[in-house]
């Protein structure tokens, strides 16, 4: 039987191994997408590196589509494993695919039949938007694919078995790096090359997943339409708001290539490699809160408020230590990797600003994943979609327009930075308000077990067993449609703390 570790034991210990298991499968792709723009950048062509940046816009956009419907079928599967209902988990895991499978095909023929429009959008002219558009019309109609295999991989790790999602990752991330330089290179098909080594990773990302769930884990029914249409109603209820808290970031990520846009295809590609460098810097930090969230879940299941809130403590003090260190290592080596992609004039300039900086400013968008997930597992998932779209909208949009205006290309980064350190420390604070809160709450006397409180139904929620993912915890207290969005946030902003008992 499964046992809940987090609530004893070094909490600081428990983030590192979660965040650098985590990491490694995180790492593994986005190495491969940075290995997209090297090779690109063999064929001594800035314009190919600036269609990556303008593709990779669109593409992120449709993805985390994808990555809020995984959500959903975690969620719903590891709530049915937890409670025994093999049968359950069965049936909810079909309708979550098909769901899936009708919704990415949907999207990808939406965005495939406005390829040109969307890229004009995002800034892409001429050349560069031509070398774009042929890279989109390869890579957009595998979307299905790579949905339904996130998907998949949710399944994984709704069951316990996060090694076979993270292996499923590794593989496709090996046949990207093995194909990318045969199909760019030996078949001379440059960008549309690797689009297409993009595409057999995730068939091959799909295939290991769909083995592991099918033969694996015999988690696969058969379909039946009403299920399916009784089904529609909690996996839309999960899916929608964790739909609209990813592509929050995709939002805020076109905002700023199109605000770079206007200065030039030669700062775009810049800013292309910068997309695909971030990641795999601050890849610890991606994982970390998908670490953090079972962490502060289980505790919280507990009870053990003093331990939430050292979860908070701790994952921010590492978050701090990590992306300085980092920080440093980009500012030593700036000049070494603008000489690697062969980057020069503005867009060598836009990479050397970023790596002396701009980049240990990451420390508050990794404060704020950390806030969003202790929202997440405390029973109040609306707020990290508030958080979320806020940063992508009023945190991006203005600071970049009036950064751009005073001080250029420069400037659009600095817009950025400011918007994330204001929505940050916000996050936090709200999350060490939130903490005091729910434990106030929890301490209050039950006279009746009748009169249980929706407070209370949450809890019991939370302290499911340990096989639930923290995207899974999200989901059901999303579920729950109990939150006051924010209108609490500015309760918890604006009043002083309760002053709550211990334990």
């Amino acid at each position: 039987m499964a046992v809940a570790k987090f609530v004893q034991g070094s909490i600081l210990r428990h983030i590192l191994v979660m965040s650098s298991t985590a990491a490694v499968g995180i790492s593994a792709l986005f190495v491969v997408d940075l290995l997209d723009i090297f090779f690109l950048s063999l064929l001594g062509e800035q314009e190919l590196a600036a269609a990556v940046g303008y593709a990779g816009t669109i593409s992120f956009f449709t993805t985390s589509i994808g990555i809020g419907l995984s959500i959903a079928l975690g969620a719903l599967v590891s709530r049915s494993i937890g409670a025994k209902e093999t049968e359950k988990a069965k049936r909810l895991l079909l309708n979550s695919l098909v769901v899936t499978l009708l919704m990415s095909l949907f999207v990808a023929f939406s965005v495939y039949m406005f390829i040109p429009e969307l890229l004009s959008l995002v800034g892409a002219t001429g050349k560069t938007a031509e070398l774009a558009e042929g890279y989109l019309n390869i890579l957009v109609p595998s979307l299905p694919l790579i949905c339904l295999a996130m998907a998949l991989g949710s399944a994984l790790r709704a069951v316990g078995d996060a090694k076979l999602s993270m292996v499923s990752t590794l593989i496709g991330g090996g046949v990207n790096a093995i194909f990318d330089p045969i199909f760019i290179f030996m078949f001379a098909m440059g960008i549309e090359g690797a689009a297409v080594a993009s595409v057999m990773a995730r068939f091959a990302v799909f295939a290991v997943a769909a083995r592991g769930v099918v033969v694996k884990h015999n988690l696969f029914g058969r379909f039946n339409i009403d299920h399916f249409v009784e089904d529609l109603k909690p996996i839309f209820a999960i899916a929608g708001p964790a739909m609209l808290t990813n592509v929050a970031t995709p939002i805020g990520n076109a905002v700023v290539t199109r605000a770079i846009a206007d200065f030039g295809d030669s700062y775009v590609a810049g800013w292309a490699v910068l997309g695909r460098l971030i990641p795999v810097s601050f890849g610890m930090i991606f994982a970390l809160s998908g670490a953090v969230g079972p962490i502060v879940g289980q505790n919280y299941g507990a009870m053990e408020f003093g331990r939430v809130k050292e979860s908070l403590t701790r994952a921010i003090q590492f978050c701090t230590v990590y992306v300085v260190s980092v920080s440093l290592l980009l500012f030593l080596t700036r000049n070494q990797i603008v000489s690697v992609f062969d980057m020069k004039g503005d867009a060598a300039e836009l990479i050397l600003f970023f790596c002396s900086y701009i980049a240990v400013f990451f420390i508050f968008s990794g404060i704020l994943f950390v806030a969003n997930a202790s929202f997440n597992n405390l029973g109040k998932a609306k707020y990290s979609t508030l958080f979320n779209v806020g940063k992508a909208t009023v945190g991006t949009i203005p600071f970049v327009y009036f950064g751009a205006q005073f001080g250029g290309v420069y400037g659009v980064l600095m817009g950025q930075a400011v918007g994330s350190i204001l929505f940050g420390v916000l996050g936090v604070l709200v999350a060490y308000r939130l903490v005091d809160k729910v434990r106030a709450a929890a301490v209050k006397p039950v006279v009746e077990a009748e009169d249980k409180t929706e407070f209370d139904e949450e809890l019991s929620l939370s302290g499911q067993s340990p096989l639930s993912s923290s995207c899974a915890n999200m989901a059901i207290v999303n579920e729950e449609q109990d939150c006051e969005g924010s209108n609490e946030v500015a309760e918890l902003i604006g009043v002083k703390e309760d002053g709550a008992a211990s334990k």
